[in-house]
């Protein structure tokens, strides 16, 4: 009776622990539980993303030493959002096009932003302050490429910036307050440790996307801020997952084991899912690029940089400053455990 009654516990014991561990419906491990080593042999292209973050580091220094000599030196190419300019109401003879209206205004050498109404026989038009040679020669090329009009009902108006300083001081306060949240936000969900990470990869992006227009004199308008608040949002997203997933690795670490390991296996656990987010929006960008007009070109041009410097920051610079500050503050006892 003893043996049959030993028999059923190990039996009943067996069955529990069989039921507790997590596995994935192949019977193969879940993620959390895989190995190092099961991690490097389920990805062709490994390599030690950790054991190089001072290549990384000087990568994006490369990067950012001429976008910030860029932004104080050069400043940004403002549009007329931000200096005002003229406003052309004019309503054509016919049904027109956006793009006709755009390459008419190129061959003149002037550009705008353009509005349609009116089932498309209404344009408004908005240029810098024209002189009386420019307004002639864009009204000949907008009789001769986008549609006849008269002349005589041409209305035309001096505007101001729409963008003035108290809107770009909102931005900036914005920023700032976005800032404060987010160090706020990771220290209670994570540890401050992994806080100061996160925001300088926050603005990691965002001082390239600034510096990256600043570089090439691409004109900056009112869509340009509202992609810099979203790069700013977007970026922490793939931070917060790698997180997640070194919060959820560290708990499992032992003392034997090393904290950059287990670091460079939370990153390439989390790479497929950090690839093929920003390649979908990437793709998505990409064609509100090429096809959506030239209204929505500065905003998927913000957003398509963004995108590509919100990844590699995630993966390449965000989690290995985390293992850089945990040396800082643990020496080489973060090689041991975390």
């Amino acid at each position: 009776m003893t043996d049959k009654s030993n028999n059923k516990r190990i039996i009943k014991q067996t069955a529990k622990n069989e039921k507790a561990k997590p596995v994935m419906a192949s019977g193969i491990p879940s993620a959390s539980e895989a190995s190092y080593e099961q991690v490097k042999k389920e990805h062709r292209f490994y390599f030690n993303i950790v054991k190089r973050r001072y290549l990384w580091f000087a990568i994006s220094l490369l990067i950012l030493i001429p976008c910030i000599i860029s932004i104080i030196v050069q400043g940004l190419n403002f549009g007329i959002d931000f200096k005002g300019g003229s406003l052309f109401n004019i309503k054509f003879d016919q049904a027109v096009t956006q793009e006709n209206i755009t390459k008419a205004l190129d061959s003149a050498g002037i550009s705008g932003q353009v509005q349609l109404s009116d089932g498309n026989t209404v344009a408004l038009i908005r240029t810098t302050v024209l002189s009386d040679e420019q307004r002639t020669s864009m009204i000949n090329a907008l009789q001769e490429g986008a549609g006849t009009f008269d002349l005589a009902k041409v209305q035309e108006d001096t505007v101001g910036p729409a963008i003035g300083a108290e809107l770009r001081r909102g931005a900036l306060y914005s920023l700032t307050l976005a800032t404060i949240l987010i160090l706020l936000y990771i220290t209670v969900r994570f540890r401050s440790v992994y806080a100061f990470p996160a925001v300088l990869g926050l603005l990691h992006d965002v001082v390239i996307v600034i510096g990256v227009f600043s570089i090439f004199q691409w004109q900056v308008d009112a869509p340009f801020i509202a992609a810099i608040l979203t790069v700013f949002g977007y970026s922490i997203n793939d931070t917060v997952v790698i997180y997640d997933r070194i919060r959820e690795n560290e708990r499992r670490l032992k003392k034997r084991d090393s904290f950059e390991d287990m670091v460079d296996k939370s990153v390439w656990q989390t790479m497929g899912r950090s690839i093929k987010t920003s390649a979908t929006v990437f793709i998505a960008l990409l064609c509100i690029y090429l096809l959506g007009g030239e209204s929505t070109k500065v905003f998927a041009l913000a957003m398509l940089i963004g995108v590509v410097v919100g990844a590699y920051s995630s993966i390449f610079i965000v989690s290995q400053l985390v293992v850089q500050i945990k040396i800082w503050l643990g020496g080489d006892k973060v090689k041991k455990a975390a």
